[in-house]
């Protein structure tokens, strides 16, 4: 097509149409949004390329269009409509490059909604094809191939015919099919400034010229005409002997030929389409390695383009693992089940280093282990980060693509080592001695199904699953099967916005790489060698010829790993202490006063947050007589009263009697000394409040210490002794060496402590003073009342005894 300023020529040599190429664009754009994305024919997806056709949309796409249409009516029961569907298919990959010019389109005329669209066309058998051209009006019916080909060269054939023949207004993207001579290519070349023009010789009868002008509709900087074997001109001023052959033919009389491989139309595309200059229409031309740098935020790693890397496979491992699978914080059911198999299969064929190899065999081990239906995300992550701390066992982070790097951040990458990771899974699975040839491709098919983050592209992989997965039945046969469905989803998406204009998508391997792969057929139709592609792909994606350059050195990855754990858990560590006292101050204000564990528990945290202070705690009585004392960390402090005065305290001993300790209802050691309750005060409480646990008849009392009436002394334990059944309450110290500047200790208390001055006690009451510690008012009250009642009873009992004695005596003495 010759082109020049966006413009396409017209099929008549000598003269210039203009014709916009935002039409096209436009006119593709508009369909899209005319073709609801749910709509799916009876024998047909969206995947096929092929425009599914509805009520809805069946005359926006066929009258008035910028484009020739081609279309199928056919019924889904109907047995030669299944059979002629994969010729179908094939004819529309095939034709995908002719796309501007004409399409292919399919109803199903069984879905009743369609049935009326069939009737109106005078469908009355299926399949039915039907050529409808550019700009046709309201009400056009078609052209009907009668007795049309069920192949696809015969097909293709028919419908070159049928737009060479085409009446006017001609499609504007399709470019001129009629031979051309030598007066035309000279003008052509005055006005059209094209970078190549290509020259196919060729007999009247072969259609190979038209094809190949047709497969080079989307590219720029080319233009491509027919010359036939009877122009002798040409044939005679350019030598051609050959027919066919293809020469590029220049301004001012210069020409090559161009070499191929084999003369045959699919050899001729794919070279002039890997011609200098020339790129596909609405595509960036390549971008240099300079421009990349500038582009991406990674540097351009040198690469070669006939080898696997194992940077990239671990990239896509990383992806997959920690960012694909993240998305899906519980997983359960099928998707718990295609995620065993997928690990069960990188476990067992994947090639990696030895870290890895052990990263993915814990991974796959804990996973079968897994008894229940479902699997929380943040406990796969704990194993796949070792949180075991297992020795050698990592999946480096991040991400460093070199074989799959693109050109610009969002090209390429991911898709492309999810590819190279499976075609090299299935190559290892046939080293084995493994019984399923299709496990590697069910894993594969299960983890796009479930997890894969483009849904369009799962869904198109599952169209091709369900046609013809079952029909793999060898190792041989899987390679291929995966090999043939990644050519066909490079065919769709060929010119797309996702297609990086450095590496164009094309049908792998290319000739350049493996010539044995190509032929042709008897009628030079091109077909693929697969005894020669089988080979190429083993030894391709052999583990052997993984190169491993630009990989991170273990010991490295295993380092970073371990860091990462420790700040990790240092990170959780921070995370539960704040948890911890946010829960504690919410109980503390909501929660009535804490039991006695709770108390232990709070005096302990405030220990641990808290430094310690040291009081001075000295009876008024003793402080007059005390003539010595020890001195530490700035404070003085007195010896006890079980102490000589002139002993000191030993720090270390007093730092270890700062613990906390329960004191309350204990037997008393009979070496302890009874300490006078003249010398009992309370010591002064770190803390503000502390509340204790009384009995369940006594309500829990917060026994604290006024600042202002506090009086230094000793400290001691207040020890609710039974003695000897009697209810004796003796005061005893904690331990013999408990100074008065050392903590407070926990305690088991049934009541409040009152000093003298606070019972308005002299020194004469203390002996009152001792013999309610312990007790309220009411209780002293009660015992009283208690004690005046069994006396009573007491006495009554008596008088009744002694009053019945009498009388029986008097009974005896009577004669």
């Amino acid at each position: 097509m010759a082109q020049r300023n966006n413009c396409a020529t017209s099929r008549f040599s000598g003269e210039m149409k203009k014709y916009p190429r935002n039409v096209v664009v436009v006119f593709l754009v508009s369909l899209c949004k005319l073709l609801p994305s749910t709509v799916v024919a009876g024998l047909y997806t969206a995947s096929d390329q092929i425009i599914l056709l509805s009520p809805d949309n069946v005359k926006p796409v066929l009258v008035n269009s910028s484009t020739a249409i081609v279309v199928e009516f056919y019924a889904s029961w109907c047995g030669h409509c299944i059979a002629f569907s994969p010729v179908y298919k094939r004819l529309a990959r095939d034709i995908k490059e002719w796309k501007p010019a004409v399409d292919l389109a399919a109803i199903d005329c069984a879905d009743e909604e369609s049935r009326k669209v069939c009737t109106g066309f005078g469908i009355r058998a299926y399949p039915t094809l039907k050529f409808f051209h550019a700009y046709g009006q309201n009400d056009s019916a078609g052209q009907a191939f009668k007795g049309f080909p069920r192949d696809v060269r015969g097909l293709r054939h028919h419908i070159v015919d049928q737009l060479e023949n085409h009446q006017e207004p001609w499609p504007p993207a399709c470019p001129p099919l009629e031979p051309t001579s030598q007066a035309e290519i000279d003008i052509f070349l005055e006005t059209n400034n094209v970078q190549h023009l290509a020259l196919i010789f060729e007999d009247v009868s072969s259609y190979i010229g038209r094809e190949v002008t047709l497969d080079l509709l989307q590219f720029e900087n080319i233009a491509v005409r027919r010359v036939l074997s009877t122009e002798e001109g040409l044939v005679t001023k350019m030598g051609v002997t050959e027919f066919p052959s293809c020469y590029l033919y220049y301004p001012g009389g210069n020409f090559t030929r161009l070499k191929v491989n084999i003369e045959a139309r699919a050899f001729y595309s794919f070279a002039l389409q890997r011609l200098p200059g020339v790129v596909r229409s609405g595509k960036p031309p390549p971008v240099t390695t300079d421009l990349i740098n500038k582009q991406t935020e990674d540097p351009w790693r040198p690469f070669n383009r006939s080898s696997v890397y194992m940077a990239d496979l671990e990239s896509t491992l990383h992806y997959s693992l920690r960012v694909e699978l993240a998305a899906h914080p519980v997983i359960t059911g099928e998707g718990l089940t295609s995620l065993r198999k997928y690990i069960s299969v990188l476990a067992e064929y994947f090639p990696g280093r030895p870290m890895l190899m052990n990263l993915l065999k814990s991974l796959n081990l804990w996973l079968q282990n897994q008894a229940g239906n479902q699997v929380s995300y943040q406990a796969f992550l704990e194993i796949l980060e070792n949180s075991a701390q297992a020795p050698d066992t990592a999946l480096p982070e991040g991400v460093r693509w070199v074989g799959c790097q693109g050109s610009q951040p969002h090209l390429r990458r991911y898709p492309c080592g999810v590819w190279t990771l499976f075609h090299l899974l299935t190559v290892q699975a046939k080293k084995s001695d493994g019984s399923d040839p299709q496990e590697v491709l069910s894993a594969m098919r299960g983890y796009i199904r479930n997890f894969f983050g483009c849904r369009a592209c799962a869904e198109h992989f599952e169209n091709m699953a369900k046609e013809s997965l079952t029909e793999v039945n060898t190792y041989s046969a899987a390679i291929l099967w995966l090999w043939s469905r990644h050519n066909r989803v490079n065919n769709r998406i060929a010119g797309s916005l996702s297609e990086d204009p450095n590496f164009p998508k094309i049908q792998w391997p290319s000739p350049d790489m493996c010539k044995a792969c190509h032929t042709v057929k008897d009628n030079g139709e091109h077909r693929w060698n697969n005894e020669q592609v089988l080979p190429f792909l083993q030894t391709y994606f052999s583990a052997e010829r993984i190169l491993t350059d630009y990989l991170e050195d273990e010991s490295v990855v295993l380092a970073k790993q371990k860091e990462k754990r420790i700040t990790l858990q240092q990170i959780l560590e921070g995370q539960k202490r704040a948890e911890r006292k946010a829960r504690d101050a919410i109980t503390a204000q909501t929660l009535p006063p804490p039991a006695h564990a709770a108390v232990e528990e709070e005096v302990e945290e405030y220990e641990e947050e808290e430094e310690e202070e040291e009081d001075e705690v000295v009876s008024d009585e003793e402080e007059e007589g005390m003539d010595g004392g020890a001195e530490m960390e700035g404070k003085t402090l007195e010896p006890t009263p079980w102490a000589p005065a002139e002993t000191k305290l030993d720090p270390d001993r007093l730092h270890n009697s700062r613990k906390p300790s329960i004191v309350g209802m204990k037997t008393r050691d009979q070496q302890e000394d009874i300490v006078d309750l003249d010398s009992f005060v309370n010591q002064h409480y770190k803390a503000k409040v502390m509340q204790v646990a009384t009995s369940s008849r006594v309500k829990q009392r917060t026994l604290q210490r006024n600042q202002e009436e506090q009086d230094s002394g000793p400290v001691f334990g207040l020890g609710m002794e039974l003695d000897a059944g009697l209810g004796m309450v003796g005061l005893q110290p904690l331990e013999p060496d408990f100074g008065p500047n050392t903590r407070m200790q926990k305690r088991e208390l049934t009541g409040r402590l009152f000093s003298s001055e606070e019972v308005g006690l002299g020194q004469g009451g203390r002996w009152v003073s001792m013999l309610s510690i312990g007790f309220s008012k009411v209780d002293i009250s009660l015992c009283v009342i208690l004690y005046f009642l069994s006396s009573m009873c007491l006495l009554a009992m008596y008088l009744f005894f002694r009053t019945r004695v009498r009388l029986r005596r008097a009974k005896v003495s009577l004669p």
